[in-house]
């Protein structure tokens, strides 16, 4: 389908197996999927763009600031749909926003300077984020979480994954926040105040049972200001705050320097609730040029929290190199 022409209309008149093919161009609206199965796809994030629509014209997907809605329901997950080769920019809360699915499919997608979050989602199981970037947006360039607003204890995904994405110049560059079973790997994280932020508290089950592996995540050294849950932030590579039993390897983190509590190079910090980090292991990381340490350890000894054959200089405690 031509720009000028509505994207709505022709996924609600999709099929599931159907592909609705966007031609280049720029559209102004928003779009909300609701129909298992099927694909909405641009012609390549260079090409294939879009924005807000304005007045009248936006739908409830827009109306909430959203850009495209990936929408199940509370009982009954929406399964096997894929956004693919466009770019969402502009929109006051997500560029794309997935709630109550399963099999999402989310590549080569740029989202870009969105008000909230680049590509977030909730609820939702063995989602795969490919290949996306995510820059300029107001929070996490990809924000995951078991849900939004409700206190609740993590969910298991079943083996969603975040991989080989860009994620630049947001306030955080990938936050995952109350889930189980989940990969975040061979990512680029560089320019963010934070690179990637591992979230959990005290609810059961506890956050945990993730692998953040053979990530690249350089210089996040942006500062933004304190929030009521969280301090400024500036100079963090890989957070881990209330997990349990995750794997934190074969990553590369360099020149995240800052003064912030949540400074350092890869580091673990009590939540801000009391929760602490438990059986959690950084192996076989390279670190370099981070400040105040390239491993930061704010735990008990007795948490069982192990750092094993880490390439890397100084760290708070000493010892842990």
């Amino acid at each position: 389908m031509h720009a000028g022409q509505s994207i709505q209309k022709a996924v609600n008149a999709a099929k599931p197996g159907d592909t609705v093919l966007l031609l280049p161009g720029t559209y102004r609206e928003s779009v909300k999927i609701s129909t298992r199965g099927i694909t909405l796809r641009g012609t390549g994030p260079e090409t294939t763009v879009l924005k807000p629509a304005t007045g009248a014209n936006a739908n409830d997907c827009g109306k909430r600031g959203n850009g495209i809605c990936v929408a199940g329901t509370k009982n009954k997950r929406l399964k096997d749909v894929t956004v693919a080769d466009l770019t969402v920019t502009g929109y006051s809360r997500a560029g794309v926003m997935a709630v109550g699915t399963e099999g999402l499919t989310v590549r080569h997608v740029a989202a870009v300077k969105n008000g909230l979050w680049g590509i977030a989602e909730e609820r939702s199981k063995r989602s795969a984020f490919r290949d996306n970037l995510a820059r300029g947006n107001g929070d996490a360039g990809i924000f995951l979480a078991n849900t939004i607003t409700a206190e609740q204890g993590a969910l298991d995904t079943a083996g969603t994954v975040i991989a080989h994405n860009r994620l630049e110049d947001n306030r955080i560059g990938v936050t995952v926040r109350r889930l189980r079973d989940l990969t975040v790997a061979g990512n680029y994280v560089t320019a963010n105040c934070t690179g990637v932020f591992v979230v959990g508290d005290e609810n059961k089950p506890r956050a945990g049972a993730l692998s953040v592996r053979d990530n690249l995540v350089t210089r996040n050294n942006k500062y933004c200001p304190k929030t009521a849950r969280l301090p400024y932030l500036q100079g963090s590579g890989i957070v881990l705050t209330g997990a349990e039993a995750t794997e934190v390897s074969h990553n590369t983190v360099l020149g995240n320097s800052g003064k912030s509590p949540l400074s350092g190079g890869i580091v673990l910090f009590k939540s801000f609730v009391g929760a602490a980090n438990e059986r959690n292991r950084v192996r076989d990381n390279a670190l370099q040029g981070n400040s105040p340490a390239d491993l930061v350890n704010q735990e008990s000894t007795k948490r069982g929290n192990t750092f094993q054959a880490n390439s890397c200089h100084a760290s708070k405690p000493a010892g842990l190199c």
